[in-house]
């Protein structure tokens, strides 16, 4: 017993693959099996927190701007982005996307027709959750959602 409690205790200070080769050896080789499992659970539980340390995938706030969970107290306010050279305006419902792969759609029915070319763009908060996009060079802005 002195010895799987040498083990047990270690487990807990090596880093994971230390504990894969040292440390399942020593579980392996306890006969009770009441024990071998107790010293199995002890490792899978010290590997444990090593993970849950793991950095998470959690999306930019601009990756994130304009998606329903996005809105939290630290959420920026604005995107700044572009839209290609083959832009040349909208209508109701069109689908606008930008250079940073998000994709806006216009919501409240305005057209407005333009010359081709690339432009600077803004996404910002409007009043009650909406978003408005400002395009450069234009003193309309469409008020849109976001699709993708």
């Amino acid at each position: 017993m002195r010895n799987s409690l040498i083990v047990l205790s270690a487990a807990a200070l090596l880093p994971a693959p230390v504990l894969a080769q040292d440390s399942l050896q020593g579980c392996r080789a306890l006969a009770d099996t009441a024990r071998r499992l107790a010293c199995y659970d002890t490792l899978a539980d010290a590997a444990r927190p090593a993970v849950a340390l793991l950095p998470a995938s959690a999306p930019s706030p601009e990756a994130a701007f304009g998606l329903p969970e996005s809105r939290r107290p630290d959420s920026i306010d604005a995107v700044r982005s572009a839209v290609g050279p083959h832009f040349a305006g909208w209508g109701p419902n069109s689908r606008i996307r930008l250079d940073n792969g998000q994709v806006w759609q216009v919501v409240d029915g305005s057209s407005v027709v333009v010359s081709e070319g690339a432009r600077a763009v803004t996404v910002k908060r409007g009043a009650l959750g909406s978003f408005l996009l400002d395009i450069e060079g234009l003193k309309t802005s469409p008020r849109v959602r976001r699709v993708e």
